[in-house]
């Protein structure tokens, strides 16, 4: 029997490794941004703990010093959070061009896949057809020996 044998069986082994590292490239944006998020979280989290201290110092005697050390804190705890959401912004960004690569490289696989699929269908159109003239050879064969040993 024939064996099947796929012409660009390489390009489609080339579209399933692209696919797999625009996943690993997806799955690093991702990472990227959640830990972008999570800095951005203990950035707010200090933020809080300043304003609670600030908030203590209302209950207590009034120290300037430490007053003026937590508002200056909490001013640049709150610049780092702005620049901490462009870095967010970014790792977004790089998370929609990763997810727009990994489409577009799932599509040109699931493509070759179906050329190979066609491919496959004509190779086994093919085949059933060589083995109907095989049979059709035999039986006529076999069909016009008979009718010479029947004459004789």
């Amino acid at each position: 029997m024939a064996k099947f044998i796929y012409r660009m069986e390489n390009i489609l082994s080339l579209q399933i490794k692209l696919e797999n590292e625009a996943k690993i490239q997806l799955t690093l944006a991702n990472n990227i941004l959640r830990i972008e998020q999570e800095k951005l979280r203990a950035i707010y989290d200090d933020i809080e703990e300043y304003e609670e201290k600030i908030r203590n110092f209302k209950n207590q005697v009034l120290n300037i010093k430490e007053l003026k050390r937590c508002n200056d804190a909490i001013a640049i705890k709150k610049m780092e959070a702005e620049e901490k959401k462009k870095d967010i912004e970014a790792a977004k960004k790089n998370v929609d061009k990763a997810m727009k690569r990994l489409r577009e490289a799932m599509v040109e696989r699931k493509t070759q896949e179906t050329l190979k699929e066609k491919a496959f269908e004509e190779f086994k159109r093919e085949v059933n057809e060589e083995e109907k003239k095989e049979v059709d050879q035999i039986v006529s064969y076999q069909y016009n020996n008979g009718k010479e040993e029947g004459e004789l």
